[in-house]
C-alpha cells in the first residue's frame, strides 16, 4: 500500500497522513491514533529513503559496541536495552546501526558516524568516571543520550539512569534492619559510574549506622558467575565470614549462591543475599515468588526512554534531558534475619 492509497482510504490528505505517522505536533492525537491504526491494519510502512530525502536525516540511530571481554556491556542486559530502544526506533521510522569495534577503535567509530552522516544520533553505553566520550560527542555535534551518568563530567549531556546510590543504600539498610553487621559487597568494575554509585550507597548506609566499611568485605570485578562463586568461597572460608552479601548483578548472584551451597550453607537462612536485578524479559528472578531479594529496575524500559529522548532531541521537540529511574526493593527468598551464634 502507498501513502496515497492510505490517504484515500482514510479520507485525509497525504500531507496529514505523513505528518501523523511522523509525529508532527500540529496533528491531533485522535487523528494520529486513527492513522497509525490504519497503517498497521493495512500493512503500510513509510519509504525510509523517501523520508530521509524529505527530512534531510539519515533515519538511523548509532550504537558503538566495543568487543573487549573486559567490558560491562558484554552481558544479557545490553540485549534487553537494545530491544526496548528498538521498539521506539521502529515505531518512529528509524533504523538501528550497530558498529562493533575493538576498544582502541571506539573513538574512530564515533568520528566515522559524524563524518559519514549515516546516523542522526547516538546512544552512549557504559559511561565511566569523567567519560571522555561525552566531550568528544559534544565536539562532534552529534545528538546523543547516555545510558547512565558520568560523575565529574563538566559538559552538558542528556541521560537516562537508575538511582544506583539510592538502590544500594536501601538494600544495605534492609540487611541492617535484619540484624546483619558484616555485609559484603560484590560490585561491578569500579571505573564504571554505576558501580561507583552503588558502592557509595552501600558505604553511606553503613556509615549512617556507625559501622565503618571494611575493605576486606568489598570486591569489584567483571560481573560473571565465576567471579561471584570464587569470591564467596574465599569469604566463607575466612575466619570472620559475612552474614550477608550484596551483589551488583543477578548473573554474579547465581555464582554467589553456588558458592554458598558448596560450603553447605542455605541461602536466606544461614546467609542472606541481595542482588541488583535488571528485570530481564528472558532471565526472570523466579516465577510468582522471586528467588532473590533484589533492587529491581527494567532495563528494557530504560531503552525505550533513552530512545524516545534521543528522537525528541533529533526532531527538536521539547523533552526532558535527564531521567532518573528508581529501583524497587523486591522481597524474595534469599534474605532472612542474621543468625546469632
Amino acid at each position: 500500500m502507498t501513502l496515497k492509497e492510505l490517504s484515500e482510504l482514510l479520507g485525509l490528505s497525504p500531507t496529514t497522513v505523513s505528518r501523523a505517522l511522523n509525529g508532527y505536533p500540529e496533528v491531533s492525537e485522535a487523528t494520529r491514533k486513527r492513522v497509525t491504526a490504519a497503517a498497521r491494519e493495512y500493512g503500510y510502512a513509510p519509504n525510509t529513503r523517501a523520508r530521509s530525502l524529505a527530512t534531510g536525516r539519515a533515519m538511523a540511530i548509532g550504537h558503538v559496541i566495543p568487543i573487549s571481554a573486559k567490558h560491562e556491556m558484554v552481558n544479557p542486559v545490553f540485549a534487553d536495552f537494545i530491544a526496548g530502544a528498538g521498539e521506539v526506533y521502529s515505531r518512529n521510522g528509524y533504523d538501528m546501526l550497530l558498529s562493533v569495534v575493538p576498544d582502541e577503535d571506539e573513538v574512530d567509530a564515533y568520528r566515522g558516524f559524524a563524518t559519514k552522516g549515516n546516523v542522526d544520533g547516538i546512544i552512549l553505553h557504559a559511561p565511566t568516571l569523567n567519560d571522555p566520550r561525552i566531550e568528544l560527542l559534544n565536539t562532534l555535534g552529534l545528538p546523543f543520550v547516555v545510558h547512565g551518568r558520568s560523575s565529574d563530567t563538566d559538559g552538558p549531556y542528556a541521560w537516562v539512569d537508575v538511582n544506583n546510590t539510592r538502590a544500594f543504600q536501601r538494600a544495605t539498610d534492609f540487611l541492617l534492619d535484619l540484624g546483619h553487621r558484616r555485609i559484603a559487597l560484590v560490585n561491578g568494575l569500579e571505573h564504571m559510574d554505576f558501580a561507583i554509585r552503588r558502592r557509595a550507597g552501600y558505604e553511606g548506609a553503613l556509615a549512617a549506622r556507625g559501622i565503618a566499611p571494611d575493605p576486606a568485605l568489598m570486591f569489584a570485578g567483571e560481573m560473571t558467575e565465576t567471579h561471584g562463586h570464587d569470591i564467596t568461597r574465599a569469604l566463607l572460608a575466612g575466619p570472620t565470614p559475612p552474614s550477608a552479601i550484596l551483589v551488583s548483578s543477578m548473573i554474579t548472584a547465581i555464582g554467589v549462591r553456588r558458592g554458598m551451597e558448596e560450603m553447605g550453607l542455605r541461602m536466606g537462612r544461614d546467609i542472606s543475599l541481595i542482588t541488583h536485578d535488571d528485570e530481564l524479559s528472558y532471565f526472570r528472578n523466579g516465577a510468582d515468588i522471586p528467588v532473590y531479594t533484589s533492587t529491581r529496575s527494567s532495563v528494557r524500559d530504560a531503552g525505550r526512554k533513552a530512545a524516545g529522548m534521543l528522537i525528541d532531541i533529533i526532531e527538536r521537540r521539547d523533552t526532558p534531558r535527564e531521567i532518573l529511574l528508581e529501583a524497587d526493593l523486591t522481597l524474595g527468598q534469599s534474605t532472612g534475619p542474621a543468625v546469632t551464634v
